[in-house]
């Protein structure tokens, strides 16, 4: 039997779709951009990033869960959903930028955080650009630089082959229009000639302050499991949950294993000598 590898811009547009109904969300202007998103439930704050390609609908199914324990942020990313990017680029680094923005105008300071792949890109730069403002961090599918095997898939990646089912899913996530898909796909496909955006070493990683839970698929596509180990051996507080059979984004086979371990890891239970 052939087992289905699902990419990340399939994976997520196609979660997203999965309870998508939404609860009224806001938008505000940062660095240059309307970034949109949506806030959920009461307690200390937990601010949750889709990956590249989807949006904030792609944690519907986690919400009800971490919803009854957490205030969760839940934003657009830049150029993604309902947020805009009129600069037409995106790179890890200024999308750290842009959160930060978005926690300080709704005055918050210190949280904790979750974040798929590009989202997970994004909290390593939040957590070395301002180390003391991030308490604890979920990294899922998420790498410190592009290897060679996702710079193939990179370049297989333009806005001339979406493939129609795919298309129709985008438009179901992103309000404006195709030119914001055909944007995305052209931001994707360039990520194969980036080489100064995720570009961190053990000693940048060892100065990251937050509690870290890197979770990854051992069937990654895009990412091999000597990343997240290594990962784990430079970041100085931090666990790992290699998924075995895992795909890039492995949180979709063990959604409630997902939910109960996360869950127990944020709230400080766990310790390492």
């Amino acid at each position: 039997m052939r087992r289905r590898i699902l990419t990340l811009p399939v994976f997520l547009a196609a979660l997203a779709l999965h309870g998508a109904e939404t609860a009224p969300g806001r938008t505000v202007p940062v660095n240059g951009i309307d970034i949109y998103y949506e806030t959920r439930g009461s307690g200390p704050p937990l601010v949750l990033l889709h990956g590249f390609s989807a949006s904030g609908q792609v944690w519907q199914p986690f919400l009800a869960a971490f919803g009854r324990q957490y205030r969760l942020i839940v934003p657009d990313l830049r150029g993604h959903g309902r947020s805009t990017n009129p600069s037409g680029e995106f790179t890890h680094r200024q999308s750290a930028r842009d959160v930060y923005a978005l926690l300080d105008s709704l005055n918050i300071r210190t949280f904790s955080a979750m974040g798929i792949s590009t989202g997970g890109m994004t909290l390593l730069h939040m957590a070395t650009q301002q180390p003391e403002r991030v308490e604890a961090m979920v990294l899922i599918g998420a790498t410190t630089y592009f290897p060679e095997q996702a710079r193939e898939i990179m370049r297989k990646t333009t806005p001339d082959n979406i493939p129609p089912a795919q298309l129709e899913r985008q438009r179901a996530l992103h309000t404006h229009g195709d030119a914001q898909i055909r944007a995305l796909r052209s931001q994707f496909n360039r990520f194969k000639d980036s080489y100064d955006d995720m570009t961190f070493t053990p000693p940048h990683l060892a100065a990251i302050r937050a509690r870290t839970l890197i979770v990854h698929g051992d069937r990654d596509a895009f990412f091999p499991v000597s990343i997240p180990v290594e990962m784990y051996r430079s970041i100085p507080r931090s666990y790992l949950w290699i998924v075995p059979n895992g795909s890039h984004v492995p949180i979709q086979d063990h959604a409630r294993e997902f939910e109960r371990l996360a869950l127990e890891f944020l709230s400080g239970k766990w310790a390492r000598p």
